[in-house]
């Protein structure tokens, strides 16, 4: 009989069956990604400015475009789990957030 799929093997850690994961949906990772940044950044602005009616656009784009680069970094520990040109982008938008929240301080506020 005839499986419609293929179980991921579990046998050699959970690392491959993320590996297998990422092999049949490239997507995901971007996605995961995506979906770190986004939900840091806009969770990150939409709480300041309830708790003081305005946001730090730069500061959250650069928190979160830091904790999508950690994610990343986690990620290309193993590898298979994320492609190059995926973390050259990652790097790319944290080092673009940095300027932007650099250029738009004062000297005395950095």
């Amino acid at each position: 009989m005839a499986y419609l799929y293929d179980l991921p093997n579990a046998t050699s850690g959970m690392d491959a069956i993320l590996i297998q994961t990422m092999a049949v949906s490239p997507a995901l990772t971007p996605m995961l990604l995506l979906f770190v940044f986004f939900t840091v950044t806009l969770g990150g602005i939409v709480r300041q400015t309830i708790r003081t009616g305005s946001a730090d656009y730069p500061l959250w784009a650069v928190i979160g475009s830091m904790s999508m680069f950690l994610i990343a970094m986690i990620m290309s520990i193993t590898a298979g789990l994320i492609r190059l040109d995926w973390l050259v982008i990652v790097i790319v938008i944290t080092i673009f957030s940095a300027v932007w929240l650099f250029l738009t301080r004062r000297g005395g506020e950095i």
